[in-house]
């Protein structure tokens, strides 16, 4: 049997392309879970360096003995580059991440191997047979993966100083619905839960202040009670991502206040019934205002997701949106030109149709027109999704939604003023002081933490 050799692993994460209304913010706002949990799979005895180009440049003259790439899909053209660069002096690289799972045989020509899903039962194989020489083209092993499989991130590895945001915990992967823009429409994607105790022990290591980043926070209910259940007790202040569904839960939502929730991110995606209907997703615009009101009346913030272009809109959707927003108190709005990502079922529909006029996948980051739109041309498109950013957090907007619950008030002024406003101003701040200082300055003022 071949003796096992030393390895020195470069993990990488490449350098988002950032959209219109983003700043250094957004691209320091939390640490690559991925890369953690890389580092916390390695088998002892390796050596692992950790880059995120967002904060440093990647030194190519570092002798590595194995480079492994994360990719989304925006930063894949990047990606190929810096895997060209390494393969060109001899180092073998392998690519895994969302983009890889979905869209497999559009990546391989690019790296020395890929990782096809998740990486917990592969990881340490890839490891050893790079230190051989004898690395595959392709590594798969997800049939019948479980929660409990799931690695912990390595917290201790995360350099603080250099993000807003560190307390990131992971429940589940994947969702159980099949949106057709989503990436979860896609073949090699799942949805598994983690032993609660996993969670617990997590939170444990992290702090208080969590962001619960699943796709879909209760994609399981009953799983979900039953962790809300076991951190009563934690005196937390969190975050999560939930589908509009969470109506039909009234004792979800009192657990979610009961437990410390602040916000929840929801897919609204749009106010047009005709819209969602032609990507699947299953949301009812009659019970939008009842959602929200559910949700307000409990103290919780919205963050809205709406995504624009979608068969069923035109040039008038954008105003409507807006006002509709606006009357509703929504705190805050994340804002997307529907994008067709390879592997999904819209890629496939609009593929088949013809109508993907742009195959540069770095553009592939919700904030370029790269198909055409039914109902307005691109123009039209892109010029609504810049206009509705700025109209929702213009100040008589910002004054317009200001929220009724008293204890929202600070944290909804400081993400609309110092995230979106003057997001330029609070990140030319951060290059004197430690960005953990700004996130944790801004907790303590929101939340008394």
């Amino acid at each position: 049997m071949p003796v096992e050799v030393d390895v020195k692993i470069l993990l990488i994460q490449p350098k988002m392309i950032k959209r219109p209304m983003d700043t250094d913010l957004k691209a320091r706002m939390s640490p690559p879970l991925s890369l953690l949990t890389l580092a916390s799979l390695t088998p002892e005895g390796h050596e692992v360096v950790m880059v995120n180009e967002n904060i440093e440049q990647i030194d190519f003259s570092e002798k590595a003995d194995l480079v492994g790439i994360t990719i989304t899909l925006d930063v894949f053209p990047r990606a190929a580059e810096i895997s060209k660069r390494f393969r060109e002096q001899g180092v073998p690289v392998v690519a895994g991440g969302i983009h890889v799972t979905c869209s497999p045989e559009d990546c391989k020509g690019y790296f020395s191997a890929v990782c096809i899903g998740p990486a917990e039962r592969v990881w340490a194989r890839i490891v050893n047979d790079a230190g051989q020489g004898a690395l595959m083209g392709e590594y798969f092993d997800m049939d019948g993966f479980r929660g409990e499989e799931i690695a912990s991130p390595a917290y201790g590895s995360i350099d603080k100083n250099n993000y807003l945001y560190t307390n990131v915990v992971l429940t589940s992967r994947g969702c159980p619905n099949r949106c057709s823009f989503c990436y979860n429409s896609c073949d090699n994607r799942t949805h598994v839960r983690r032993p609660i105790n996993d969670v617990i022990n997590d939170i444990k290591a992290v702090g208080r202040h969590i962001l619960f980043v699943d796709d879909n926070f209760i994609g399981d209910v009953e799983y979900t009670k039953q962790l809300l259940e076991a951190i009563k007790p934690m005196s937390l202040v969190w975050n999560a991502a939930v589908t509009t569904k969470i109506l039909d839960y009234p004792e979800l939502l009192d657990l979610m206040r009961e437990t410390g929730c602040q916000s929840l991110f929801i897919g609204f995606e749009s106010v047009n019934t005709k819209s969602l209907e032609d990507v699947n997703k299953d949301n009812k615009v009659e019970r939008y205002e009842a959602l929200i009101h559910a949700i307000h009346s409990r103290g919780i913030m919205v963050n809205a997701s709406m995504v624009f272009g979608l068969d069923g809109d035109d040039a008038t959707t954008f105003k409507r949106t807006l006002e509709w927003l606006v009357k509703m108190r929504v705190e805050t709005l994340t804002s997307h030109i529907l994008t067709p990502y390879p592997g999904t079922q819209l890629h496939k529909k609009m593929q088949e149709a013809w109508r993907i006029t742009d195959y540069d996948l770095g553009k592939y980051n919700t904030s370029n027109v790269v198909f055409t739109p039914l109902g307005m041309s691109p123009q039209e498109l892109y010029t609504g999704y810049r206009w509705i950013y700025r109209q929702f957090y213009s100040f008589k907007n910002i004054i317009r939604r200001f929220p009724e619950s008293k204890a929202q008030r600070k944290p909804y002024l400081l993400f609309n003023l110092f995230y979106r406003k003057f997001g330029a101003f609070t990140s030319a701040v951060a290059r004197i002081v430690p960005m953990n200082i700004i996130g944790k300055v801004a907790a303590s003022i929101s939340y008394k933490l």
